[in-house]
């Protein structure tokens, strides 16, 4: 009688639908638990950048004192401090298995084209937030990170001047730039909170798929408790490898450069942006012309955002797709290869193998996917 009395609450029936009695195909692996994992990391980012914010002085004169202040002089500011940078680190990790699992898996096929659409802007917004994340300590990498990044926008035609004019609140990266990062850092998460609910709604629309990509509608289980436990363990072994870093190796994901203050008269022998975004920095080294840099870029984004369109098997998970689950090896391959490239100095032969794998990225995307989904096919009713 109590159970039925609480299902009658409004609230309380939403939260029983969606987090207790929300029914799961019985055939989920632990990848299912990275999206658990992910809202952890979002949460973990929003508390400890709260915390650090109540400490922070964004002013150029005083945002790197005020960093080494939480460091050294804050109860705890190590702690924050380290949770935070490092925390933005695992949050990337977290996200990029996720989507490779969804692109493995084929959790961006009809009907979940708007989940998938969903989960690649909130990609686009978690990489704008960890952009202007970097510059607020305001060290070497961090100011010169921001002046190269912020004056691509210079190649838009037309409009580029008046939005880099913009972008830096004036002529050069200064501290109205530093302001309005710090106001959009602050900003930005929860807006990501509000795509991460959309996301989940876009979700329990049509369920969770499974590892055979096969309709389990008569296979399911209730996502308590047996979920919660299983979702328990992957949440203690991320807790484990997360604690590593912080406490053993803080600084092992960041550049040393930015534990100098900002010079705007010495620039870095090598401008590096942090390991996440090496794979998109190597593309846009890769092509000499600023524009169509920025185009290359903008074409990433938007053959994310086509896949669940470009896609034409019938069949979900590369299970069952030997082909393609090549092809998928390899576009993981390439993005390791791509991240591994952003970092090198621009140079032979590092120019040319960015080359080569930016146009497999891309050919990935815009030929292999609709391809083989007709090859496969066609082959099966040809079997058939």
């Amino acid at each position: 009688m109590k159970r039925l009395s609480i299902i009658k609450q409004p609230i309380l029936s939403i939260l029983n639908d969606h987090i207790v009695d929300y029914p799961s195909p019985s055939n989920i692996n632990y990848f299912w638990s990275l999206g658990s994992i992910a809202g952890i990391c979002l949460v973990v980012q929003i508390a400890t950048g709260i915390f650090l914010a109540m400490h922070y002085t964004p002013h150029i004169d005083l945002a790197f004192m005020s960093v080494e202040h939480i460091m050294r002089d804050v109860e705890g500011g190590w702690l924050l401090r380290y949770m935070h940078a490092n925390g933005a680190s695992m949050f990337f990790i977290v996200v990029y298995i996720h989507m490779f699992r969804g692109l493995y898996y084929g959790s961006y096929t009809s009907p979940r084209e708007l989940l998938w659409i969903v989960g690649v802007a909130i990609l686009l917004l978690m990489i704008i937030t960890a952009f202007i994340g970097y510059v607020l300590p305001w060290g070497q990498m961090s100011f010169w990170g921001a002046t190269v990044i912020t004056s691509l926008a210079s190649a838009i035609p037309v409009v580029g001047n008046s939005i880099v004019t913009w972008l830096w609140g004036g002529f050069s990266v200064d501290n109205a730039t530093l302001n309005r990062f710090f106001s959009l850092h602050y900003l930005l998460p929860f807006v990501l909170v509000g795509l991460s609910v959309v996301h989940l709604a876009a979700l329990h629309q049509y369920g969770s798929n499974n590892p055979l990509g096969t309709s389990s509608a008569v296979d399911k289980l209730a996502l308590y408790p047996y979920f919660y436990v299983k979702d328990l363990v992957g949440w203690v072994g991320f807790a484990i490898f997360f604690s590593v870093f912080v406490y053993f190796f803080p600084n092992l994901l960041g550049h040393p450069d930015n534990y100098i203050p900002a010079n705007p008269m010495s620039t870095p022998a090598h401008i590096v942006p942090e390991w996440y975004f090496l794979w998109v920095y190597a593309i846009l080294r890769s092509i000499p012309n600023k524009l169509a840099g920025v185009g290359a870029i903008a074409l990433v984004f938007i053959s994310l955002f086509s896949l669940p369109f470009l896609n034409t098997s019938p069949i979900r998970s590369n299970n069952f797709k030997p082909i393609h689950r090549k092809f998928f090896w390899l576009i993981l391959a390439d993005c390791f290869l791509l991240s591994w490239i952003g970092q090198q100095p621009v140079e032979d032969p590092y120019i040319i193998i960015g080359q080569l794998a930016s146009v497999f990225f891309f050919f990935y995307f815009l030929v292999v996917v609709p391809l083989t989904g007709k090859l496969e096919h066609y082959l099966i009713k040809y079997k058939s």
